[in-house]
């Protein structure tokens, strides 16, 4: 993004107000070919033009013209998106639909009064928990006493009983891992063998509840390849459901503190092992303007330096001392890693790179699984539509072990598989896959 999509202009289109909206000289790009439709997760299960990135931009283009209000069924519209950005892709015209649905969401955010309890929960989410560390760690002690007490297999019959809905969404709640990764930040980890890199690890929020396992390792690879890894200790959540969702003020907050805390350190990247993260970090210029020129270069310099864990590997001389896997899988790409990141050949490189790994490539991988952050949880019944295809996609494949490199993605093709005709495939993390192939080599030696 340039800055100049992020600056608060004096004069708005009539029907945004103050602050961020979207501009002419980014929705005007859109030459209405249509080339975006067969791209987008909604147009195709709905065949509903409103529920394109064209038909978006379209009813966007009006609000800026005063002939469509923020409403409830523009609301809706926009809401429907999931924000996976296949479109850009698919757009000959080089339109930057992510600067377009998140500018007006931040006007919904701001201008549309949502119901009490929509209100309440979302200041709950993305105000008061996701940015506080201490809060998540209470919460996670409370879920996991409550997972380990077998309610939560009670509180599954309930919602099943209740609605279907219900059902679908307490299904997708992630376990508590133990311990928590809490206990790693403030850390540093060093390198097997002689040092090669100097990374900081960039750990997330519900993560460090519930993704402890991965992050381990993610840190024990990077080990492995001469990475020594800092974790510093005051960073918090990234922010990217709060872009996301339109609260950007809260997302300029975490990524003022993520600014402070890493540029503190001396290193030759930042590593994350969560795309949807990924993609905002290397969007935080877009949160500053030049009106705040420091943050806004301290900003320039960290999404520079900001790697995903797949991209980072793959350019770098691996260890490729594997153990045989002699294994099908097949892998997913996230959209915040294909899409919005252009990472596509990494992860394949690395998969590569393992023996006796046969990966059949997936059937409209690029097509969204239905995660997309929270939209799962929001946007139930049409995520539930969109992992139905997916897992039918993957069934194709014939694979017993599905690929990704996302949290959330993880979490939404754990649910598929867990209803579907083959419950015992697993579903790994690229580098979780890498550090079981070095585990068992280590173990064979």
């Amino acid at each position: 993004m340039t800055t100049s999509s992020v600056k608060e202009s004096a004069v708005q289109p009539a029907g945004y107000g103050p602050g961020i909206a979207p501009q002419w000289e980014d929705y005007s790009k859109c030459i209405r070919c249509g080339l975006c439709l067969n791209a987008c997760p909604t147009y195709r299960e709905l065949g509903v033009e409103m529920d394109s990135p064209r038909g978006r931009i379209y009813q966007m283009i009006q609000v800026g013209r005063g002939r469509l209000k923020l409403e409830e069924t523009f609301v809706g519209h926009i809401d429907s998106c999931l924000g996976c950005l296949a479109c850009e892709t698919a757009c000959p015209s080089g339109v930057e639909y992510h600067k377009l649905v998140e500018s007006t969401r931040s006007q919904i955010e701001s201008f549309y009064k949502r119901s009490h309890l929509a209100r309440l929960v979302r200041s709950v989410v993305f105000r008061n928990l996701l940015p506080h560390p201490w809060r998540l760690k209470v919460l996670g002690t409370l879920l996991r006493l409550y997972q380990r007490s077998g309610l939560d297999r009670v509180g599954l019959v309930f919602a099943r009983l209740v609605s279907k809905r219900l059902y679908n969404i307490a299904r997708l709640a992630p376990r508590m891992e133990s311990p928590f990764f809490f206990h790693r930040l403030g850390t540093v980890i060093p390198a097997q063998g002689k040092r090669k890199y100097r990374v900081g690890f960039f750990a997330g929020c519900i993560a460090n509840l519930s993704f402890a396992g991965l992050n381990e390792a993610t840190l024990r690879v990077l080990a492995r390849n001469g990475c020594e890894v800092v974790i510093p200790k005051k960073q918090i959540c990234c922010g990217a459901l709060q872009v996301h969702a339109g609260v950007r003020d809260v997302a300029r907050e975490v990524a003022e503190r993520n600014l402070e805390v890493f540029g503190e350190e001396k290193l030759d990247a930042i590593i994350t092992n969560a795309a949807g993260c990924g993609s905002v970090l290397k969007e935080y210029p877009s949160l500053f303007t030049e009106e705040k020129q420091e943050k806004f270069e301290a900003a320039k310099k960290f999404s520079t330096c900001l790697k995903d864990v797949t991209e980072f590997l793959a350019d770098i001389e691996i260890d490729q001392d594997f153990s045989p896997l002699n294994i099908r899988a097949t892998y997913q790409d996230p959209c915040h890693l294909g899409h919005a990141q252009g990472i596509r050949k990494a992860p394949r490189k690395l998969l590569a790179a393992l023996p006796g790994l046969e990966l059949v490539e997936l059937k409209e991988t690029d097509i969204c699984c239905g995660s997309a952050g929270i939209y799962n949880v929001t946007q139930n019944d049409m995520a539930e539509q969109l992992l139905a295809t997916k897992i039918a996609r993957i069934d194709e494949t014939g694979a017993n072990l599905i690929l990704t490199a996302n949290p959330g993605c993880l979490l939404q093709l754990r649910a598929g598989v867990a209803t579907s005709s083959n419950p015992g495939r697993r579903v790994l993390h690229v580098v979780e896959l890498l550090d079981e192939a070095y585990r068992k080599a280590n173990n064979q030696n």
